[in-house]
């Protein structure tokens, strides 16, 4: 973790005054979504069609899909191209195509926000956890959007949702070791290609109404521009312990089945108030200098957790809420495309401070301190 000027004291006047500094500031950040898209009823529809074979069973798939308060998600592939997927192999073969297009996609509009070209950027970090692949995506994107040979790259699986927040810690984190450069955080998850159909646990149901796909690519650097996003004024990564089993993949011969533990929001209840509480103090803010809040759309009981831990006055989490209306959990890139919305529908007044939040397997936490 790297420590803020030990004079952030005074929450929104400080975080003007570091905004003098050289510290790691969001350029600008881009949302790529697949062309198909769904309301909720005919996903809900198409998922009675794979799991149900009882009344009962549709009815209660009927309350966990209106229950996730997803209005509608994209999809990598058309629904009779998902429900071709006959193996492992198969969907991961369509992860590498669709990440690749999405991708690219993404970080080329999220250069063109920024000012920037291809051959501007130094360090790629890319995270997913819906597909594997060597080499990995970001170099199989580096050719279409012009990357420079001795470009660096940092390829993260295993991260899971916390993935968009922990990227973005380490991408600054490299930033203020190199100020002078520019470094791009590519995300893509493709959730519907991992759907086990022959699955007919709750957690699957529950993951097959909330999880949309999706990219997201932010650039960072060490000089502030107008219209960019906030800096990044410290990081710290939680990882809570003995909590291994409440996410992640179980990983079988068709693929990652789901780990979603019930007990996740009970965690988030009882535990990241005094992990977020001990972060924003040790750099001499208190939690109620906090004006605005970037979280990952987890889900409603996640969200609510979260709310209740940190006191949240409302309406704190709107823009949160919204993204997951209208996209579902898109995994890590989810996270982002709250930031991306928040800087363009909701920012945050000129010096004030925030925290981007993001939670995932391990159990753990990611918390990011900005400056507006």
């Amino acid at each position: 973790m790297h420590s803020v000027s030990r004079s952030v004291e005074e929450s929104a006047g400080r975080a003007a005054d570091l905004g003098q500094a050289r510290l790691p500031t969001v350029l600008s950040v881009a949302p790529a979504l697949p062309s198909h898209y769904h309301d909720q009823q005919t996903l809900l529809d198409a998922a009675k069609r794979v799991f149900c074979r009882e009344p009962s069973q549709g009815r209660r798939l009927d309350r966990l899909f209106r229950n996730v308060c997803v209005a509608g998600r994209h999809l990598a592939l058309s629904m009779e191209e998902t429900a071709a997927l006959g193996s492992f192999q198969q969907a991961n073969d369509a992860y590498i195509r669709c990440a690749v297009e999405l991708g690219a996609r993404a970080v080329a509009s999220a250069l063109e926000r920024a000012g920037l070209s291809a051959e501007d950027v130094d360090h790629i970090f890319f995270v997913s956890i819906t597909g594997i692949a060597a080499p990995s995506i970001d170099a199989r994107i580096a050719n279409r959007v012009g990357l420079r040979r001795d470009v660096k790259r940092t390829p993260i699986f295993g991260l899971g949702c916390v993935a968009g927040a922990a990227g973005i810690a380490r991408a600054s984190d490299y930033i203020r070791a190199y100020p002078e450069e520019v470094a791009i955080l590519l995300s893509v998850e493709l959730c519907s290609l991992t759907l086990q159909r022959s699955d007919a646990s709750v957690r699957n149901w529950i993951a097959s109404g909330l999880f949309g796909d999706g990219a997201a690519a932010v650039a960072l650097g060490g000089r502030a521009s107008a219209g960019a996003g906030p800096q990044v004024l410290a990081t710290r990564s939680i990882l809570f312990p003995d909590t291994e089993a409440m996410m992640g993949w179980d990983v079988g011969d068709r693929g990652f089945r789901v780990v979603l533990s019930a007990e996740v929001p009970k965690l988030v209840r009882d535990q990241l108030r005094g992990e977020v509480e001990a972060f924003v103090a040790s750099h001499g803010v208190g939690l109620g200098d906090i004006e605005s809040f970037v979280c990952h759309p987890g889900g409603p009981k996640v969200l609510r957790a979260l709310e209740d831990a940190l006191e949240l006055p409302a309406d704190a989490l709107r823009v949160t809420w919204d993204s997951l209306a209208r996209v579902g959990n898109v995994s890590s890139a989810s996270v982002l495309m709250v930031l991306d919305d928040t800087i363009l529908k909701r920012r945050p007044r000129a010096g004030s401070l925030g925290l981007l939040i993001g939670m995932g397997p391990g159990f753990c936490a990611e918390l990011v301190l900005l400056g507006w």
